[in-house]
């Protein structure tokens, strides 16, 4: 049978999922029978059905279980297997198991709120190293690990490590030299290896846009290579294999920078395989490459930006493009054979309280309820209906559609009001609604404050006046069964004169805001430079690295970043927007 296997870094699973309209969606437009998810930016409480479970799809995840600064709800990887069944199935994409990291040592730890009392256990092959360290490296989710019978599955997210970021660096040092050791631990068990993801590390300098001399001597650069079968390794890199002389195969693109306009990139996305082929004769030049992969190729239609899109120089750096950053990457099988019947694992989010709710929370049973409604003595609800407005009618209150009032008895209606409908004068209910409590009880002086989308009028001609308020025909009721003192309702009647006089003042302060604003608007115009390269005027950025320029403004050419070679784009002009005795001050 053939099979079909993808890796997409989603740069955060809720947006994708938003901009296909749903998982299943999303899940149906990459057409795989195993789909690998990395950067889902998800935590463990926030999985919810909807970003977790689809019809016809097993799903597994691994979220951040880290607590360090600007860590968290970060990362995160996903693994979706389309199926007929999760129940006595031998397809070969449902998993025999499944294990949350690559260590070991998350395999007893909490998953979906079990134990935490459990002591972790250790991969074999990494007793060298504590466990304090192996829940360092499997804190961060990263990775997920699929047991299909015929190969084990990595879902790997790896680590990005800044060039001045020692701390970074170590870590995805580690991070691959523990992973590296699980994996040579499993080939020596006579297992065959699918490692998939965005593993943050372009190999050669044929896999980057703007790779100078020294590119390929980066440490990371020179690890990965060394995995190869060409360099004396177990690996196939099965793109570059299928692929040898493919320029600008890239998959992932500066966001900042518009650098998609110009297919400006990277190859990090990566699909790599080893372990012998699946034929009982082992042949010489048999592999699982060479005798089970039939395609791999880049998913470019994924591109956020398009052909017709505008350009950044013409306005198209104010439009926001949908997508991630990243493309898709898929390889096909085929000849691969169906395995033993057997279940889901339990690692399977459809064992996941979380998404379906099955445990309440402590705090959820001392959460309050919403008051039912006051029924009285005579069996009648008290509350009044959303959909009907009391009218009195020869002094007796009756009850009649909304639409049958005038629009500001309609406005009117939802701050408790009630509409004579002979005179138009309204006065405040004594009744409450009670299917929408308010938070706190209102004041008298709130019904004569000025507020946003309801009428101000409370007669025809839309003015309030002291005549119409102390008029007999529209005098003050009862609120909420407290008597109104005449007294207490002129102090409300000086109020609103008192507001209506201090309009003008207020409208005079709005005016000269809006004038310094301008102001300032013209000013930025007239002092943002013009780019060297093109005579265009520049966008601003701010510094956001740690440093002594953090903070600092600066001016960089407006045009998408391209290469040198092309004059449409970014001339790589800079210039510091203040001087560095001005920033420190």
């Amino acid at each position: 049978m053939k099979m079909k296997i993808v890796t997409y870094n989603v740069n955060g699973l809720r947006p994708r999922v938003s901009q296909f309209g749903s998982l299943r969606k999303l899940l149906d437009s990459l057409d795989a029978d195993i789909i690998c998810f990395q950067e889902t930016k998800l935590s463990r409480h926030e999985l919810r059905a909807d970003l977790v479970r689809a019809d016809g799809y097993e799903s597994f995840f691994s979220c951040t279980r880290t607590s360090d600064k600007g860590r968290t709800g970060y990362s995160g990887v996903a693994t979706f297997c389309r199926v007929n069944s999760a129940f006595s199935s031998n397809e070969v994409a449902l998993p025999l198991s499944g294990e949350e990291g690559f260590t070991g040592v998350l395999e007893n730890l909490p998953r979906f709120g079990s134990r935490k009392d459990e002591c972790p256990s250790i991969a074999e092959g990494l007793e060298d190293f504590s466990t304090d360290e192996l829940l360092k490296i499997d804190g961060e989710g990263r990775c997920l690990v699929t047991d299909h019978g015929h190969f084990v599955l990595f879902n790997v997210y790896g680590p990005r490590a800044q060039c001045d970021d020692t701390e970074r660096i170590q870590f995805k040092l580690k991070f691959f030299v523990i992973l590296q050791r699980r994996w040579e631990s499993l080939l020596g068990l006579g297992r065959r290896i699918v490692v998939v993801g965005d593993l943050n590390i372009a190999p050669a300098a044929i896999d980057r846009c703007d790779a100078g001399p020294d590119f390929e001597k980066n440490e990371f650069r020179t690890w990965f290579r060394s995995l190869l079968v060409g360099n004396g390794g177990p690996f196939f890199d099965v793109f570059r294999d299928k692929h040898p002389d493919r320029r600008q195969a890239f998959t992932c693109w500066s966001t900042s920078s518009g650098a998609e306009e110009f297919n400006f990139g990277s190859r990090i996305d990566h699909i790599i395989i080893a372990g012998p082929c699946l034929h009982e004769e082992e042949n010489q030049g048999h592999s699982l490459l060479t005798c089970h992969v039939k395609e791999c190729d880049i998913l470019e239609q994924f591109k956020r930006w398009k052909p017709g899109n505008a350009p950044r120089r013409k306005g198209g750096k104010n439009v926001k493009l949908e997508g991630s950053d990243h493309v898709p990457v898929y390889m096909s099988l085929m000849e691969i054979p169906n395995i033993q019947e057997h279940n889901t694992p339990s690692l399977s989010t459809r064992y996941c309280p979380q998404v379906y709710g099955c445990q309440q929370t402590l705090v959820s049973m001392f959460a309050r309820r919403q008051p039912a409604e006051e029924i009285d003595s005579s069996g009648e609800c008290n509350s009044i209906s959303d959909n009907s407005e009391i009218v009195e009618s020869d002094n007796q209150p009756i009850k009649r559609p909304l639409h049958a009032c005038t629009q500001s008895s309609s406005d009117l209606m939802h701050e408790g009001v009630i509409c004579k409908s002979n005179d138009c004068f309204k006065s405040f209910s004594s009744v409450v609604s009670k299917k929408k409590p308010r938070q706190s009880q209102l004041s008298l002086k709130s019904f004569f404050q000025k507020t946003v989308g309801v009428s101000n009028s409370f007669c025809a001609d839309k003015k309030i006046s002291q005549e119409n308020i102390s008029s007999p025909c529209c005098k003050l009721n009862e609120l909420h069964g407290e008597s109104v003192e005449n007294d207490a309702a002129k102090e409300e009647i000086a109020s609103v004169q008192e507001g209506e006089a201090s309009q003008p003042t207020e409208n005079k302060k709005n005016n000269l805001a809006f004038a310094e604003w301008q102001r300032i608007q013209q000013h930025m115009q007239t002092s943002i430079p013009l780019c060297k390269g093109h005579k265009e005027p520049c966008v601003s950025r701010v510094v956001k690295k740690a440093g002594p320029n953090l903070g600092r403004g600066f001016y960089v050419c407006a045009r998408a970043e391209g290469p040198a070679s092309n004059s449409e784009a970014n001339c790589g002009f800079f210039k510091w927007a203040t001087s560095k005795s001005q920033h420190k001050g």
